[in-house]
Formats: structure tokens, C-alpha cells, sequence
């Protein structure tokens, strides 16, 4: 039997969530960058984490929790990513499954743990994610499975994994199984201190394998070199078909060649953790692409989905996000 199609498959770091409230002070005393992505050797996160009393514990990555959200819609959602036979291997492997989103893990004779990041949020809601990749950093070409790539309509690549040549050389590979087949590349930046990094090869990517961007207007300063976002803007126009931009409680925009639509924030007050927001963003925001709905209504219901998961600790919805849309945007 042809197994069932996808609307997407996710590609990106397979980590779990370790998630801790910590106050201002921690940050200052163990020199963590607040709102930042850091990447940790095996010491420095069990470091970390000792000096934590962890709230969640649940598999995470950002784009996994894309898929995560994207079932969570009711929509058909993968994952390839990479796992050890371990503890840790087992959380993210049962949650995935319990959210019904496929899995496709890679081979796991690579002799490293799971990939795991500690994330410490202030009372302000921001998250410091502290991150030992593990055996997701050792994602290579050979791991990535053409047919799950182009049984989906898109394929979603996460920025984080940039920061190895393999996983870098992994995503052209996916990007041409799934243009081969005449399915849709999407690219997540993910952080701005990742996009500084590795500045040419996502400037790259963007341009050359990139059908639809995903990015926070911090992000895109970084990738086009300008605190100009008019300016950003205009570069988006002639190097992609089409980018969404998140601007936190200034809502979201969407570009394309010829259209610029605004779409404003839902209020939420408090935010307990903002953790996930862009990840379940770009899950409404697929949903709606794969479901025949406008770019405003894409936009509009990546905007409900950012806002339940901020309402509470952890990156992954405590409701049935399909249950949040009005009628018209399902």
C-alpha cells in the first residue's frame, strides 16, 4: 500500500526540552546571553541543568515542534532528525508518535547521545536555550530520506542545524529531492547569532533553494546587513517567493513580490514563556499554505497558534490548536 502523503516534512536538530523559570540573576551569574541560542558542550549542559528544577521535559527541536503543531491541526506532519538508543531517545521518539507525526530517524550507530537544550526562562517570558546538539549535529546527507522528502508538499529546514557542514550539505540535498519532485523548500533562520555565523551559506540558500522564509526581523537584519526593515523588506521582494516576517508584539508580515500584508498580534498578557512562538507560527502559517487558504489567513492562523503556546510553559500546545480556529480557518 503507497503510504499516505504528507502536507510536511520537517528536517532539524531532534533535541528534548529541558525548561526551568529562572530570575534575572541567573542569567548574570552563570553568563547566559538573555533571549540567545547558545550552543554547549555534554559538561556545560549537565552543568546547567543541576542547578535547575525543571517544569517540562518533552521532545523539542524547533521544527519538530512544527510538526508537532501541524498535526496538532489536523494536518499530516514528518520529521528526520537524529536520536541515540538512549533515555532521551525514547522521550522524543513516544512523543513524536503520541502526536501522531511521522518519524523517520536516521541510523543511530553514531555513538552519540540525544541531543538535548536547556532553556531558562526569565519572569518576562524570554527563553535562554542552552543547547548540546548530541547526535543531531551528525546529520548528514546519507540520513536524509528522499521519499519522505517528496511524499510532503513542503519541506521545512531548520536554521539551527547550520552550524555543521554536513547538516549544511543535508539541506541542498533535500532541497533537490524535493524540487525534483516539484515540491515546495522552506527555510527557518531560527536566530540571528546562527544567521552571523554562517552569513554566506544561509545568504545562499535563501537566494538560490528557498521558496518560502520564515524569519524574526532580527534575523533578517543580520542576513541582509541593514536595521532598515523597509529595506529588508525590499531585498525579501527580489531574492524570495515568498517570506514571512514575525515583529513580536508588532505582529507578523508577509512578502511577496507584489504583496505586503500585515497581520497584528493577538494580546496576551502574561507571556509565560515565549518559547515555541515562531515554531507554532510556521505551523498555522503551513497549515493554511497546504489547505488552501489566503496568505492573510495563513498569517492569521500562525498568529493563533504563537499565541496559545506563550500562554504557558513548554513549546508545544496544551490544547488541540485545531480547536482554536473559527470556522472559515480551518
Amino acid at each position: 500500500m503507497k503510504a499516505a502523503a504528507l502536507h510536511a516534512v520537517t528536517i532539524g536538530n531532534a533535541m528534548v526540552d529541558i525548561i526551568a523559570s529562572v530570575d534575572e540573576d541567573f542569567l548574570s551569574e552563570h553568563r547566559l546571553t538573555k533571549a540567545s541560542m547558545m550552543l554547549v558542550d555534554d559538561a556545560r549542559s549537565a552543568f546547567l541543568r543541576s542547578r535547575i528544577t525543571p517544569s517540562v521535559l518533552s521532545s523539542g527541536g524547533s521544527v519538530a515542534n512544527t510538526s508537532h503543531g501541524l498535526a496538532s491541526l489536523g494536518g499530516r506532519a514528518g520529521f528526520i532528525g537524529k536520536i541515540a538508543a538512549d533515555d532521551l531517545g525514547e522521550v522524543f521518539s513516544r512523543d513524536l508518535a503520541g502526536a501522531g507525526v511521522e518519524f523517520f530517524p536516521a541510523p543511530m550507530d553514531h555513538g552519540l547521545p540525544t541531543g538535548r537544550c536547556v532553556i531558562v526562562v526569565t519572569p518576562d517570558g524570554q527563553r535562554t536555550m542552552n543547547t548540546y546538539l548530541g547526535a543531531g549535529a551528525v546529520l548528514c546527507p546519507a540520513d536524509i530520506s528522499r521519499d519522505a522528502v517528496q511524499r510532503a508538499e513542503w519541506v521545512f529546514l531548520e536554521g539551527y542545524l547550520f552550524d555543521k557542514d554536513d547538516a549544511k550539505e543535508a539541506f541542498r540535498v533535500a532541497a533537490q529531492y524535493a524540487h525534483d519532485a516539484g515540491r515546495k523548500v522552506a527555510l527557518t533562520l531560527s536566530d540571528s547569532f546562527c544567521v552571523e555565523r554562517h552569513h554566506d551559506d544561509f545568504y545562499s540558500l535563501v537566494c538560490d533553494e528557498v521558496d518560502l522564509l520564515f524569519a524574526n526581523e532580527h534575523e533578517l537584519a543580520v542576513l541582509f546587513d541593514t536595521e532598515d526593515f523597509a529595506a529588508s523588506v525590499q531585498v525579501l521582494r527580489e531574492k524570495c517567493p515568498l517570506a514571512v516576517v514575525t515583529r513580536s508584539k508588532r505582529g507578523s508580515v508577509v512578502v511577496t513580490a507584489d504583496e505586503y500584508i500585515e497581520v497584528p498580534a493577538l494580546p496576551v498578557d502574561p507571556i509565560v514563556d515565549a518559547t515555541g512562538a515562531g515554531d507554532m507560527y510556521a505551523a498555522g502559517f503551513l497549515y493554511g499554505l497546504t489547505h488552501g487558504k489566503t496568505l492573510e489567513q495563513c498569517a492569521e492562523i500562525g498568529t493563533i497558534c504563537a499565541a496559545e503556546v506563550i500562554m504557558h510553559m513548554g513549546p508545544r500546545p496544551q490544547v488541540s490548536l485545531a480547536s482554536l480556529l473559527p470556522i472559515d480557518l480551518r
